[in-house]
């Protein structure tokens, strides 16, 4: 029997790793005041009943809430922010449970007996009661009904209980149980998306927001009379693709007591004079005759853009869709969701109050958001004890949610292709995700943001850089630090260096000290050659380096680092011949760079041999302000080059590095590794030629770097510097 008493709470989501589980989590001051412990069985009474075990609420937890998944809330009949009553219940051990199967489960290609023991599996000691609703995660997610107990009441799934499936075709699917209103019925409505908000990671914030904007007029219209305003008409968001804007719609769709309408643009477009306008009419009709409805617009960029730089049919369609937005009944029972990642295109008569009254922003996830999307991912896969899913998410900057999905999808293709691989077929339930599977499935994926341009995260740490400790020091301090230590720059209120130039003589290290830097600090890298900026047509060569640094942008923490910098940004007094675009793209970079003092997550780096053909307005501070020198190197900087380029080779004891580097004076670090190199091609030379063909191949053992034939080398190679 339950505690009539009970308490009041308000409800939230889940945790994303809790959905489909059954679990409700009660922070410790709930849970001592109803005196139950982790492990006892409730009660949730909202517009309906409904059981849930009791798990601890982590220690962020709000007091006065309780944190429940969309099938709980479901069977309780509310929606996140409702309250609710929660009341300690006593449950017996169910003797046997039947549930429904969704249409089509049980198939002779799935394996009924399969069903039954997944389900039996996933249920084990949990609570339920007839009539609700669950979603078993060893079936993918498939939604169930409890359609029978014994005994009647609450009851939990113990070892002895005896677990029924009952099947049926898709003609014998009822119409689904929910708290919210179902679309079954409505002419040409969208089936429900099936999207719950613990299915959406990394975007509780702007979740909000956007329930803000559209569960209130469609639930509480009375709030915005009482206030005297008009409840919004439309939400536009927009963002880098992938990073779940249409899965925001339909999390909300299907949530939301409102009929769901997709609109496309290839399905309203026809060559027929008004007969796209018709069609847009005709969707707004049906959504005002199944209200409260919402209107979503998939890539509204294709049917919205710009009216004067589209074709007739285009402009026709964007002043019909103003007027219908204009035209939206003033009581909020039809609310418009636009979704693109080219807001810059749409006409701006969209973008005003009354139309598209709010624009949220769905950018590129942090650290905190990657890790709940990849709980999103990997709740239903079997992960080894060794997968750390924290520090997967500390190594994926720029990873979008689409990224991450085709990560986990791609880290279990590895899993199970190795298992194929070593010829053993594995028994179903011993296959896993191990680390390694993971390790690999990095390696493949790239952020979806930066594949248009050379985007890495490099392998060169320090270590592979010798000698230049000066130079490491200046750019830890510029590029690493504010990375590591935020909260020291901002108990400072200073700002890190927006940008820095390294310059010195070709071949001592630039290049490689970037790319250091880069998998020192753990960040994106994006390697930008100056002259592949450049373009014959006015204003392209602007826009590339606008798009390099958007693109920068969105897969933060990055560095940008421009090679031979001196080929776009020379000095505008002595440029000449160009017709301008050496100018443009100057004065396009030095405003980019400006804008780098807001983002703390972006750096710039320079790199040049010819410091002073550069503008000098890119060198002011505020701009590439910090100046690291890469000199030539020095005796102590040559035999430290010198053991970087050797450590790894099989070497003779009688060669002498140290008098290598007293000899070597006047040789670059691009010298050094020549030097290296020639010598080695001559020790495998001298393996080739004393063993015919392939036989050679196996006297690897054989190949040894010997004095002469760095003697060798050093006749061969010239020094670049002296």
């Amino acid at each position: 029997m339950s505690d009539e008493t009970g308490l009041e709470l308000a409800v939230r989501g889940a945790e994303k790793r809790d959905a489909g589980r059954g679990i409700a989590r009660l922070p410790e001051s709930a849970r001592r005041r109803l005196g139950v412990l982790s492990g006892d069985t409730v009660v949730i009474a909202g517009a309906r009943e409904t059981v849930a075990k009791v798990w601890p609420a982590r220690g962020d937890a709000v007091d006065g809430t309780i944190q429940i998944d969309a099938d709980t809330r479901t069977n309780a009949g509310v929606r996140i922010g409702e309250a609710v009553r929660v009341s300690k219940v006593s449950v017996r051990e169910a003797t046997a449970v039947t549930l429904l199967a969704p249409p089509g489960l049980g198939s002779a290609d799935i394996g009924r007996e399969t069903v039954v023991d997944a389900a039996k599996r996933d249920l084990l000691d949990r609570p339920v009661r007839e009539g609700e609703q669950v979603h078993l995660e060893r079936l993918g997610g498939s939604a169930f009904v409890v359609s029978e107990t014994v005994p009647d009441g609450t009851v939990r799934v113990v070892d002895d209980t005896d677990v029924n499936v009952s099947f049926r075709e898709e003609s014998d699917a009822p119409a689904p149980n929910r708290g919210v209103r179902a679309t079954v019925g409505r002419p040409n409505a969208d089936a429900r998306t099936g999207v719950t908000y613990e299915d959406i990671g990394g975007l509780d914030d702007e979740l909000d927001l956007v329930r803000e904007m559209i569960e209130l007029p469609l639930s509480e219209p009375e709030v915005f009379a009482r206030l005297g305003i008009e409840p919004p008409k439309g939400v536009l968001l927009h963002g880098p693709p992938g990073t779940g804007k249409t899965l925001i719609a339909k999390a909300v769709a299907n949530e939301v007591d409102a009929t769901f309408l997709t609109i496309s643009g290839p399905e309203i477009m026809s060559k027929y004079k008004g007969e796209s306008e018709e069609k847009l009419r005709e969707r707004f009709e049906e959504a005002a005759s199944n209200a409260p409805a919402i209107v979503f617009f998939d890539e509204i960029d294709s049917i919205a853009g710009k009216r004067d730089e589209g074709g007739d049919v285009e402009n026709r369609v964007v002043g019909q869709l103003l007027t219908l937005m204009d035209g939206l009944d003033a009581r909020g029972e039809v609310i418009v969701i636009g979704a693109t990642n080219r807001v810059d295109v749409l006409d701006p008569a969209l973008r005003r109050g009354g139309r598209f009254d709010r624009e949220i922003e769905i950018g590129v996830p942090n650290e905190g958001g990657r890790r709940e999307i990849l709980d999103v991912h990997t709740r239903r896969m079997p992960l080894a004890g060794d997968v750390d899913l924290a520090r997967v998410a500390a190594r994926t900057h720029g990873f979008v949610g689409a990224d991450l999905e085709s990560l986990a999808k791609e880290a279990a293709m590895t899993a199970l292709r190795r298992t194929r691989r070593d010829g053993e077929r594995v028994p179903l339930e011993d296959l896993e995700v191990t680390r390694a599977a993971f390790e690999a499935a990095l390696a493949a994926v790239e952020p979806s943001a930066m594949r248009e341009y050379v985007a890495e995260q490099p392998t060169t740490t320090f270590e592979q850089v010798g000698g230049l400790a000066e130079a490491k020091a200046t750019l830890e301090r510029a590029i690493t630090w504010p990375l590591t230590y935020g909260p020291l720059f901002e108990a400072a209120n200073a700002s890190p260096p927006s940008g820095v130039l390294l310059y010195g003589p070709p071949g001592t290290g630039k290049t490689l000290l970037a790319r250091a830097i880069a998998g020192e600090s753990g960040v994106n890298f994006i390697h930008v050659a100056g002259p592949e900026l450049l373009d014959r047509y006015v204003g392209e060569s602007e826009k590339a380096v606008r798009e390099v640094f958007e693109r920068a942008r969105q897969a933060a923490p990055s560095i940008v680092f421009f090679d031979e910098i001196d080929a776009i940004a020379g000095n505008r007094d002595a440029a000449s011949g160009d017709s301008g675009v050496g100018e443009r793209v100057v004065s396009q970079l030095l405003t980019e760079l400006d804008g780098l003092t807001d983002n703390p997550n972006l750096v710039a780096l320079a790199a040049t041999n010819r410091r002073d053909a550069l503008d000098p307005a890119l060198l002011r501070p505020g701009r590439l302000e910090s100046h690291v020198e890469v000199p030539a190197p020095d005796e102590e900087a040559r035999r430290a080059i010198l053991g970087v380029h050797t450590r790894d080779k099989p070497v003779s004891e009688n060669v002498d590095l140290d008098s290598l580097a007293v000899r070597t004076d006047g040789y670059s670090g691009a010298d050094l590794a020549a030097v290296c190199r020639e010598a080695a091609m001559r020790a495998i030379r001298e393996v080739a030629e004393s063993y015919p063909g392939a036989e050679a191949n196996d006297h690897a053992d054989e190949v040894l770097l010997r004095s002469e034939h760095f003697e060798a080398a050093l006749e061969t190679v010239e020094p670049t510097l002296g």
